[in-house]
């Protein structure tokens, strides 16, 4: 399962990452996480009417995750606090659930089945509705002290700088995210509407959002354009700081704003080239994920079978 603040999408995954069924749904943030777990249990049985061959549901939700009670903490996209997602499912289901950060799950995906298979030190980094991350250093999925380590996206970019939907001000999802483009597009069309009036016409009678940026810049609107630069300028500011941090070997971009924008990976890496100390960047490549639109499921569905054969290994001894 991939839970983010857009959609819920479902997957039969097998043992070599290869989606074997799927289905998906828009999520109801209005409905609340009751709505959402109805919307997950259909989306399950949507996918696989027999849950009698399923060994686990992993659940990657786009927010804080106390991975050990599947507790989800805080999703600020999903207006939720302190839900236990895990129990719930497990309860309906009857099948082990395993919940997770949907981009620290990602970034085992990426790492086990796409573009992080050959290297142990990576970043992934995913900028979709907000901006999520994972990393692994030296082979293990750093986790943290709580198991919440790798939300690059509430890593602070600018000091005291826009207003985060987590309630802090400068964060990097503040500027990059989905939802941030679009409000700094609306923010510029309010200024000059003559030159934002390319991206009013994409919108047409609907609101102006990050597709609808995206769309305008691919027709050759100035204003949408530099509105994406200026987003490959923030996550490259932030991609530096990441790599002096903790010298990876490779980052990996995805998430729809940069499968929909795919000259951000370019930006990234030219970035990281000009900015960072040579000796963290004359090895390190930037790429694009090979997943795509299912890197979330591959993700949740890879780290919960990994659990489960943690949990058989345990008891075994």
């Amino acid at each position: 399962m991939d839970l983010g603040g857009t959609k819920i999408q479902a997957a039969v995954v097998d043992r070599d990452g290869s989606v074997v069924a799927t289905h998906r749904t828009q999520t109801d943030v209005e409905g609340g996480p009751s709505k959402a777990v109805a919307d997950i249990v259909r989306c399950v049985h949507a996918c696989a009417p027999d849950l009698s061959g399923i060994g686990a549901v992993g659940v990657g939700v786009a927010g804080q995750v106390d991975a050990d009670s599947g507790v989800v903490r805080s999703a600020p996209n999903l207006g939720w606090r302190d839900f236990p997602l895990g129990d719930r499912l497990e309860t309906v289901l009857g099948i082990p659930v395993v919940v997770e950060n949907d981009v620290r799950a990602i970034a085992w995906g990426v790492w086990r089945h796409g573009a992080g298979r050959d290297i142990d030190d990576l970043i992934v980094m995913f900028v979709g509705t907000g901006v999520g991350g994972g990393i692994v250093s030296s082979g293990q999925l750093l986790t943290g002290d709580r198991g919440v380590a790798g939300e690059l996206g509430h890593s602070t970019l600018v000091a005291d700088g826009r207003l985060c939907t987590c309630g802090r001000r400068g964060c990097l999802e503040a500027y990059a995210g989905g939802w941030a483009i679009a409000a700094r597009a609306r923010e510029a069309i309010e200024a000059d509407p003559a030159a934002g009036q390319a991206m009013l016409d994409a919108a047409g009678k609907g609101p102006v959002t990050a597709v609808v940026v995206s769309q305008a810049a691919a027709d050759g609107d100035p204003l949408a354009t530099e509105l994406l630069e200026e987003t490959g300028r923030y996550l490259g500011a932030a991609a530096v700081g990441l790599v002096h941090a903790l010298n990876p070997r490779r980052i990996v971009l995805g998430g729809g704003v940069v499968d929909g924008n795919p000259f951000l990976v370019d930006a990234v890496a030219a970035a990281v080239k000009a900015d960072a100390i040579p000796i963290f960047a004359d090895r390190l490549d930037v790429r694009q994920s090979q997943l795509g639109p299912q890197a979330g499921v591959i993700g949740s569905a890879s780290l919960a079978r990994r659990r489960l054969a943690q949990g058989a290994a345990e008891t075994g001894r």
